[in-house]
């Protein structure tokens, strides 16, 4: 390869490399109009965000369909978030009424899956999250359980479930990746499941009060656990598969490499090599000086290539381990034979 080829690639992997630009202002300030919901009885209740009294599908339908959206592709852009640091996305860019653009103090764009939040115990917004989920499923959510689930509600549908399905992913898959979706035909439900809670979370603010292609205003809630046992081992299996994952990370790679050779030992399988032929590459001579800051203790690492050595070599020319000295025990009783009087002599 020639070295006006090499840079032809460079330069196309540069173009390829896409700058974000700042964040635009989705709304002028005020431009948005502030319609009090009606009242509909006697107490306002600010948990539920409504007025006490009446039917509850009563109370959904005088909501009105929401005034803003968000679009990705257009607003999302740098903020003074990304110079603080600040991991927590804006509330009203999700709702697509944010007035300050890149003047922010919050993220103008989608939350990654791959950051970790500073607090578990709030959502993508910054929102404290409660103990139980509200009765109708509505509000920030539940710090007990991670859902990835949502509630879609009020669809009208003009096809089959099929084409309703197609509708649905088309307008949530801005938001995140989707791990599946089902729609209850007929019953105007379907329920959207993303990879990540954090993309839910999102999801949820973007969508409420929304339409799809059919101007009506849905009805985004979280979904309650899933019921069906099959989706509750796999459940069950992901998240050990995540906190293995996490405690690995997290812990020596020599301790990791002794377990792994212990746990072949126990199922009598050979422990897996570094490579076909090739030793694994010596530390350095001041790393090795230094004592180990796992869990398991110098001689217990040793301990344990040598098992490994001896399953190795098929109980062979394993060199033995070298042998403790022993520590003479301390006299018996009180102590007093090398005692005695003058009168004996």
């Amino acid at each position: 390869m020639s070295a006006t080829e090499a840079e032809t690639q460079v330069a196309t992997a540069t173009k390829k490399v896409k700058k974000l630009k700042p964040a635009r202002k989705q709304v002028k300030p005020g431009e948005v109009e502030k319609k009090e919901a009606p009242q509909t009885g006697k107490e306002y209740n600010i948990w539920y965000n409504k007025w006490a009294g009446g039917d509850r599908e009563d109370s959904y339908s005088n909501k009105t369909k929401s005034q803003t959206r968000c679009n990705i592709k257009r607003d999302a852009g740098l903020t003074r978030a990304n110079t603080t640091g600040n991991k927590y996305c804006c509330l009203f860019f999700a709702r697509g009424c944010c007035p300050y653009g890149w003047e922010c103090e919050y993220l103008h764009m989608l939350p990654d899956p791959e950051t970790a939040l500073p607090d578990t115990s709030k959502d993508c917004f910054a929102r404290d999250k409660f103990a139980d989920y509200r009765d109708d499923m509505g509000g920030v959510g539940s710090f007990q359980r991670q859902n990835r689930t949502l509630y879609i509600g009020r669809i009208k549908e003009t096809g089959t479930g099929a084409e309703t399905e197609e509708v649905v992913r088309r307008h949530f898959k801005e938001w995140g990746e989707i791990e599946k979706i089902r729609v209850l035909q007929y019953r105007s439900v379907a329920f959207v499941t993303y990879k990540s809670e954090l993309n839910a979370q999102f999801a949820k603010e973007a969508m409420a009060c929304q339409s799809l292609d059919n101007d009506e205003i849905l009805n985004v809630r979280w979904a309650t656990e899933d019921p069906n046992p099959t989706s509750k081992v796999a459940e069950k299996r992901r998240l050990e598969e995540m906190g293995r994952e996490a405690i690995v990370a997290k812990m020596d790679p020599r301790i990791v490499e002794a377990m792994q050779a212990m746990r072949a030992l126990e199922e009598g399988m050979e422990p897996e090599d570094h490579g076909e032929g090739q030793e694994p590459s010596p530390q350095p001579q001041e790393e090795q000086r230094q004592p180990p800051s796992g869990i398991l203790s110098a001689d217990a690492l040793e301990s344990l290539k040598y098992f490994a050595e001896i399953k190795k070599n098929g109980l062979g020319s394993a060199a033995p381990p070298p042998k403790a000295t022993a520590v003479p025990s301390p006299p018996q009783g009180l102590g007093l034979q090398d005692y005695a009087s003058d009168d004996e002599e």
